[in-house]
């Protein structure tokens, strides 16, 4: 039995493989449930090497979503210049080959639990607000840590559509580890370009 969320991703892949579809079109489809599923959507191509100058289009894009969870709007709206986005179409193939891996695995244990964290009130707003920094923490120049939020997001985006309580929490921690180590990498860094300059 397939989970909810990942017929919608699979069924939008599919679409956008044989012909383009704007991400509009997802969002007048799916209403409420389009800002963590064009998010999850958004996001997910960082797990992989992408086409120059799709990060400039597609990390503003969670922003602007996510903020508006945050915000605690339930009707998603783009700017119309991104609104028109439309995903190659290698890259939308790409995605559902490997949509379809990692669904097997997270349909195992991800359902509708722990209510008293899922069903609270604020915590459209709470996971909102955390996509927005795990964002910010992906777009950063860093070199190899795009995965890192990346799961963060896809995290939260699935505990989102499905209720799930417990994988909220689950990203919560990873949350909290992950800007903990790019906060690390990224003073490394800058401390180690400070003393090259030198």
């Amino acid at each position: 039995m397939h989970l909810r969320f990942s017929q919608d991703i699979e069924a939008i892949l599919k679409r956008l493989a044989t012909h383009p579809i704007t991400l509009q079109d997802i969002l007048e489809e799916t209403s409420e449930r389009g800002f963590s599923l064009i998010i999850f959507l958004l996001a997910l191509p960082f797990l992989f090497p992408m086409p120059p100058g799709l990060p400039g289009i597609i990390g503003p894009a969670s922003l602007l979503l996510a903020g508006q969870m945050a915000l605690g709007r339930h009707k998603p709206w783009l700017p119309r210049r991104i609104a028109r986005f439309r995903f190659p179409q290698k890259v939308a193939l790409q995605l559902l080959s490997k949509l379809k891996q990692i669904t097997k695995i997270i349909e195992k244990f991800i359902r509708p639990r722990l209510a008293i964290v899922a069903n609270n009130r604020y915590i459209w707003r709470v996971n909102g607000l955390l996509i927005v920094w795990l964002t910010i923490l992906l777009i950063l120049p860093i070199p190899g840590t795009n995965p890192l939020p990346t799961i963060g997001i896809l995290l939260l985006s699935v505990a989102t559509l499905e209720a799930d309580g417990l994988l909220m929490c689950i990203a919560y921690l990873w949350s909290i580890l992950i800007t903990g180590l790019i906060i690390f990498l990224g003073y490394s860094l800058l401390r180690t370009s400070i003393l090259i300059f030198n």
